[in-house]
């Protein structure tokens, strides 16, 4: 009787392990957060869409080449734009923190 109830108990300590092996895993995938934006570990699906961003972003501008040219360059570097078509920037800080040489913002 004893050897059973033994054997019980490890089987059952056993089973709590995996359990808690799977959770811990579900709670903590192999994502990463950088400037507000999480970013996965593959390089496929790291890189947003900068070109349909940017699109987005500089639909109501009165030079739109440009800014789609200024917000790729950002984009690029950032993996990220603000939505919306203006402001925003707290939602992607390293956008907003991009100047030009004359210390002016760079980015849309």
């Amino acid at each position: 009787m004893a050897i059973t109830s033994s054997k019980v108990l490890i089987a059952s300590i056993f089973v709590s392990l995996l359990v808690l092996q799977g959770v811990q895993a579900i709670i903590q995938p192999n994502h990463h957060v950088t400037n507000s934006v999480v970013v996965s570990e593959s390089s496929d699906s790291s890189k947003i869409d900068c070109k349909g961003a940017c699109a987005e972003r500089c639909k109501l501008s009165g030079r739109p080449n440009l800014c789609k040219r200024a917000c790729g360059t950002c984009c690029a570097k950032c993996n990220c734009v603000p939505a919306g078509t203006y402001g925003n920037y707290d939602a992607c800080p390293c956008y907003a923190s991009l100047t030009t040489r004359n210390n002016k913002p760079k980015c849309p």
